[in-house]
């Protein structure tokens, strides 16, 4: 199933992976945007799960947090973040996947907490080595997204065939499950429901999810109210604010910690790419961010 949004320059798409890879990515994604070769773009990127991607183009200069801009690799590989992505680039057609915490548990090595905030070159990574060969198939002949998004699903379900389950892989989907209800708001309440002691609940958070189980669900309880603007921005901030917040400024300050700028700054800002992605994804996959994609 592929939904499309389409703005002057902007293009995006997204593919829902089969219902066996479900449950290790969140969707494949192809973003186009069409502008005069003297001409950029430029967004930010809220916090996500991993991601691996294949810009079709050279000149893309990325960041995560306040790290300054820099050439991205050919395959861009991201763990985990809880900062902002910021990127510019001229004209580029980029293929993304989102790889859910059983899909990192799965298919990628090391602790996600290794690669949380970073993202590094997927071609040398061995974090992200299984997903290396797709680079060398994924742009074969003309540009086809139905043909492109096929051949990423065989990839994966070649990937499937060949990688067995974490061992921990119950634990990892009822943890993510846990976290995906808004009415977990303490670390005490999302270890009880889990059965866990809060020392192993945070050794498998750092392992499969990349941050601690505290700053999983803040950052869970800012995406929630990011995601509503993102949807519709004539909404003010104040009526986007998830039960969780006990008034504005408490969301200011986690705004500030996730995005690196105030609420104002950042919807004064243009959102291109963004913005077509979150009404795509939605509209696609149920979700206005791939955080808040059900397990």
């Amino acid at each position: 199933m592929m939904k499309q949004v389409t703005g002057d320059a902007v293009t995006v798409r997204f593919f829902m992976p089969s219902p066996e890879l479900a449950p290790y990515f969140t969707t494949y994604y192809l973003t186009e945007v069409k502008v005069p070769e003297t001409e950029e773009v430029e967004d930010w990127l809220h916090p996500e799960w991993a991601n691996v991607r294949f810009p079709q183009s050279a000149n893309m200069r990325a960041a995560v947090g306040s790290d300054s801009l820099a050439r991205a690799p050919d395959m861009i590989a991201t763990g985990p973040t809880s900062l902002a992505g910021h990127f510019v680039s001229g004209p580029f057609r980029n293929w993304g996947i989102g790889i859910q915490p059983l899909g990192w548990a799965r298919f990628c090595q090391g602790p996600a907490a290794d690669l949380a905030d970073r993202y590094c070159d997927g071609s040398t990574s061995a974090a992200f080595a299984a997903f290396r060969p797709l680079a060398g198939q994924l742009y074969a002949g003309a540009p086809d997204p139905a043909g492109e998004a096929a051949r990423i699903d065989a990839f994966l379900l070649s990937l499937l065939a060949k990688h067995p389950p974490a061992e921990d892989e119950a634990r990892i989907r009822a943890a993510h499950a846990a976290l995906m209800d808004h009415e977990i708001g303490s670390v005490g309440e999302l270890a009880e429901r889990l059965g866990m002691s809060a020392r192993s609940l945070e050794r498998l958070s750092l392992r499969a999810f990349g941050f601690s189980p505290k700053l999983l669900l803040r950052r869970q309880r800012f995406l929630r109210s990011l995601a509503q603007f993102m949807l519709d921005p004539s909404l003010t901030w104040i009526s986007t604010l998830d039960w969780q917040y006990v008034d504005q400024a408490h969301f200011v300050r986690d705004f500030k910690r996730f995005m690196g700028m105030s609420p104002s700054q950042y919807a004064a800002r243009e959102h291109p790419v963004l913005r077509a992605a979150a009404r795509a994804r939605a509209a696609a996959a149920g979700a206005a961010v791939q955080i808040l994609h059900a397990p």
